[in-house]
C-alpha cells in the first residue's frame, strides 16, 4: 500500500487587508522533506495550519493523508495526563496494527482475509510495530527524556520538556505525513542531531518550518522560501547549504534585472520626451525645414508618431510587468564599528567570580577581535557579556579609558512601548544620525512595521530594532547574545556575513550550531559548574 502525498494547490490566506499566502503550492512526496524558509510574517506557521486542516484556506485546496501528525503549540492532552499516557496514545496504531493482524492471522486457513492482512501488515511494517515500545524509549532518551518518570503529569513537566515530549511522540507515532513547526525549540546539540537521524528515517512526507540554519541542511531534501523573490516562492530541491549559493546567485539576478529596467524605463521616459517635443503642434520651423515641407511632411510625422507608439507600449508593458526592486539586505559597512588604534586592548578580565554563574581567569580582546563565545546552558554566556558591559559589576575589570560598549540582549524591551520603530530611532540617536542612517537603510525591518507602536512587535522585530540602534550608533565593542535568535535563515546569514573582519571588536555568544561551524575568529569555550 503506497504511501499518499500531501499536495496543496494555489493557497491563499487573507489576515485583514494583507494576504499572508498568496498563491502557493506544493506536493510532499513520502520521502520527501520540505523545510519552510522566509521572515518572521512571511507565512511559515499560517501555511502549516492549513496544511493540517486547523484553519481553512481564502482560496486553493489541500488532499491530506488520513494518517497526519502535527506537531501543535499546545499538547492535545489533559494537564492531569501522565507521560506514559502520551507515550500509549502514540503507540495506539502500533499496537492496534499488531493486534489486528493476530487476529486475522487465525481467520487465514478458514476465511478469505489475504488483502485485509496484507494491507495490516503493510501498515505495521511502516509504523515499525514489533519494535515499537523499545522504539519509544529511545526516542524519549535520545530528546532528553530518559529520565522523566513515566507516571509524572503534564502539569509538572517544564514548557521544554512538554515540548520534547510533543515531538518524541510524533516521532514514535510515525504518520504518513509529518508536519513540525520548530521543532528544535528546547533541544540542544545531541537532541537535535538525533531528531535529525529519526526524521531521515522515516518513510512518510516531512513539511517543518525552521531558523535552525544545521537541521534545515541536515534534514530535508527541498526547501520552499516563502521570502520575496522576483517570480513568487522558490522551491528548491537540495541542502540548505546548497540553496544558500542558488539564493545568492538568484538575488543577483533579481538586482541585474531591476537594474536593467530601471536604466530602460528611464531611457523610454526620456525618448519619449524629446519625441513628443519634435512633434509638438504648432510649433514654428526653421527656415531650413520650409522649403520642401509639404512633400516631406506627411512621411516624417508619420515615421515619428510610429515610434511615439512603439515606445509608449514598451513603456506600458514595462510598467506593468516590471519586476520591484530587490529588498535592501543588511549590511555593516566597513566602517560600522568606530575603531581605536590599531590591535589596542579595549577590555582585560582578571580571575572574574560571579558567584553560581561564572568563573573566568583570564580574557583579553583587542580592536579588530572577532571572538565566539560557546558552552552549555548555566555555563555563564549572558552573564559574561553582562560583566563586559558594564552592566554586572564584579572585580577583576580594565577597560580602556575611551572605550564604547554596545549590548543586544536575548530580552529586548523599549522604555516607551507606545512609540514607533521610527520614533524610537529618532529620539535615540538625533535628526542628524538619523539622516546619516536612515532605519530604512539597514534592512531590518519591514517598512509596514515602521509605523506599528514597538510593543506590538513580535520580539524578532524588538531585537531587529535593537541591532539597528547599535549599528547606526557604533561601539568600539560590540556584544550579541544569541544575535541569530527569531531572525530568517537568510538574515541570520546576511548577519554573519557582516560579522567579518572590520575596525572595531565583536564578541558573541550562540548556540547557533550553523554559526559555529563557520566561525573564522578565535573561540572562547565555558564550561559549567
Amino acid at each position: 500500500m503506497p504511501e499518499a502525498a500531501l499536495v496543496a494547490n494555489e493557497l491563499v490566506r487573507v489576515f485583514s487587508t494583507r494576504r499572508v499566502l498568496d498563491g502557493v503550492s506544493l506536493t510532499a512526496a513520502p520521502g520527501r522533506r520540505i523545510g519552510l524558509i522566509g521572515e518572521n510574517g512571511a507565512g511559515k506557521s499560517t501555511l502549516l495550519r492549513l496544511l493540517a486542516g486547523i484553519d481553512q484556506p481564502d482560496g486553493g485546496t489541500v488532499q491530506r493523508p488520513s494518517d497526519l501528525g502535527f506537531l501543535h503549540q499546545e499538547m492535545p492532552f489533559a494537564e492531569s495526563a501522565t507521560v506514559a499516557d502520551v507515550i500509549d496514545d502514540a503507540l495506539a496504531e502500533s499496537r492496534e496494527d499488531l493486534a489486528e493482524l493476530e487476529r486475522l492471522a487465525t481467520l487465514l486457513a478458514t476465511e478469505d482475509v489475504e488483502a485485509a492482512y496484507a494491507e495490516r501488515l503493510e501498515l505495521a511494517h511502516r509504523h515499525e510495530a514489533w519494535d515499537a515500545d523499545r522504539r519509544a524509549e529511545i526516542v524519549l532518551a535520545g530528546l532528553g527524556l530518559g529520565d522523566v518518570a513515566r507516571h509524572r503529569t503534564l502539569d509538572r513537566l517544564s514548557g521544554g520538556q512538554r515540548r520534547r515530549l510533543a515531538v518524541a511522540a510524533l516521532v514514535v507515532r510515525r504518520p504518513s505525513a509529518l508536519l513540525l513547526d520548530e521543532p528544535t525549540n528546547h533541544l540542544d546539540d545531541e537532541a537535535a542531531e538525533f531528531l535529525a537521524e529519526q526524521l531521515r528515517g522515516l518513510p512518510g512526507s516531512v513539511v517543518l518550518a525552521s531558523h535552525d540554519r544545521a537541521f534545515l541542511d541536515e534534514v530535508c531534501t527541498d526547501l520552499i522560501d516563502l521570502d520575496p523573490a522576483v517570480d513568487g516562492p522558490v522551491r528548491f530541491g537540495g541542502t540548505y547549504r546548497e540553496y544558500v549559493r542558488h539564493k545568492r546567485a538568484d538575488r543577483a539576478r533579481w538586482e541585474r534585472q531591476y537594474l536593467e529596467e530601471q536604466e530602460e524605463l528611464e531611457g523610454l521616459h526620456q525618448a519619449l520626451g524629446v519625441t513628443a517635443h519634435r512633434v509638438a503642434p504648432n510649433r514654428m520651423k526653421r527656415d531650413s525645414e520650409k522649403m520642401g515641407y509639404g512633400v516631406r511632411a506627411n512621411r516624417v510625422q508619420s515615421q515619428i508618431s510610429r515610434r511615439v507608439r512603439n515606445a509608449t507600449r514598451r513603456l506600458e508593458d514595462l510598467e506593468r510587468r516590471r519586476v520591484p526592486a530587490p529588498p535592501r539586505p543588511l549590511t555593516f559597512e566597513p566602517d560600522a564599528l568606530t575603531s581605536l588604534p590599531a590591535n589596542e586592548l579595549l577590555l582585560s578580565l582578571s580571575h572574574v567570580r560571579v558567584p553560581g554563574r561564572l568563573q573566568l581567569e583570564n580574557l583579553e580582546v583587542h580592536d579588530g577581535a572577532r571572538l565566539l563565545v560557546t558552552g552549555p546552558n548555566g555555563a555563564g554566556k549572558s552573564t559574561l557579556l553582562l560583566v563586559m558591559a558594564g552592566q554586572l559589576q564584579t572585580e577583576g575589570i580594565r577597560r580602556h579609558p575611551d572605550l564604547r560598549v554596545g549590548l543586544l540582549t536575548q530580552d529586548t524591551e523599549f522604555a516607551n512601548p507606545r512609540l514607533t520603530p521610527r520614533g524610537t530611532y529618532g529620539r535615540a540617536l538625533g535628526a542628524e544620525r538619523v539622516e546619516q542612517v536612515p532605519l530604512e537603510s539597514l534592512g531590518l525591518l519591514h517598512k509596514r512595521d515602521l509605523g506599528k507602536p514597538v510593543g506590538a512587535l513580535s520580539v524578532g522585530q524588538r531585537r531587529r530594532l535593537a541591532l539597528a540602534l547599535l549599528v547606526a550608533d557604533p561601539p568600539h565593542l560590540l556584544l550579541l547574545d544569541e544575535p541569530t535568535n527569531h531572525l530568517s535563515p537568510t538574515l541570520c546569514d546576511e548577519l554573519e556575513d557582516a560579522l567579518g573582519t572590520g575596525p572595531g571588536a565583536i564578541v558573541l555568544a550562540s548556540h547557533d550550531r550553523w554559526l559555529r561551524q563557520r566561525w573564522q575568529g578565535t573561540r572562547l569555550t565555558l564550561h559549567s559548574g
